[in-house]
């Protein structure tokens, strides 16, 4: 609520629409002894009390068919993660449930071949389709973002979300090891990103990003996320200022 009640001010005073996300259920950890987060039941609880108190749309990822239904009574948009972009039935199922769909493009993924993704979701009804890039894989444990991918999944018909925070995991170390990310340089891709043309930004951020029980590596302190959005922004009005062409804010 803390993280919530933030971004909603954020949002205000910086004039943006600000989506909130949390996980009610990580299944992709290190270890099945790793903090998985709440649960179903009770994850959706929160991120109701999230939305009732600060107004702000919520979202979150879906690892399961089973975990379908219930988020799609609560969410206002339903995450398919990278690993699983191209699981037919999950795409399906979540494309159903008429909610906005955020499809994150898997690290192993050309980015267009997303369009597979999509036409999963479109030919099940749901046209209302986003779709994140947030790196691909550079040998083993490493990520890189193509700032390319942005307009060319964006030829595919769908806003296209730059995410800077899982970019700079490194994969097979634990989150919370000092290994486990490079921070430094998330407001870098972001810059970049934004550059590119992106429709909107991912940043994970956390009150204390080295006690967060999840991706402690790779988010950004609360207290500087305002800063780092309003050079999001002054990136943004100079390409609008100087006639890019940008995609439109959707």
């Amino acid at each position: 609520m803390r993280a919530a009640e933030e971004l909603a001010q954020i949002g205000k005073r910086r004039n943006i629409g600000v989506i909130f996300k949390s996980s009610f259920l990580k299944d992709n950890r290190s270890a099945e002894t790793s903090y998985q987060g709440p649960g179903l039941d009770a994850g959706l609880r929160i991120l109701e009390k999230v939305r009732r108190e600060t107004g702000l749309p919520i979202l979150s990822d879906v690892h399961d068919l089973s975990d379908v239904s219930a988020a799609g009574e609560v969410l206002d948009v339903i995450q398919i993660p990278a690993y699983l972009c191209q699981q037919t039935r999950l795409a399906l199922a979540v494309a159903r449930t008429g909610k906005v769909v955020n499809v994150k493009k898997g690290q192993f993924m050309a980015p267009e071949d997303m369009a597979a993704a999509i036409g999963k979701i479109r030919r099940a009804g749901n046209d209302r389709i986003l779709l994140t890039e947030r790196g691909s894989s550079f040998g083993y444990r490493t990520l890189v973002v193509d700032m390319r991918s942005i307009p060319k999944m964006q030829k595919l018909g769908a806003p296209v979300i730059m995410d800077a925070t899982h970019a700079v995991r490194i994969y097979g170390v634990r989150s919370d090891d000092p290994r486990g990310g490079e921070p430094a340089y998330i407001e870098t891709l972001a810059r970049a990103g934004v550059a590119a043309g992106a429709d909107a930004v991912f940043l994970e951020a956390h009150p204390e990003p080295k006690n967060a029980l999840c991706d402690a590596m790779s988010q950004v302190a609360l207290r500087d996320l305002e800063e780092i959005v309003a050079r999001l922004q002054a990136i943004r009005e100079a390409l609008v200022a100087g006639g890019s062409q940008v995609a439109s804010p959707r």
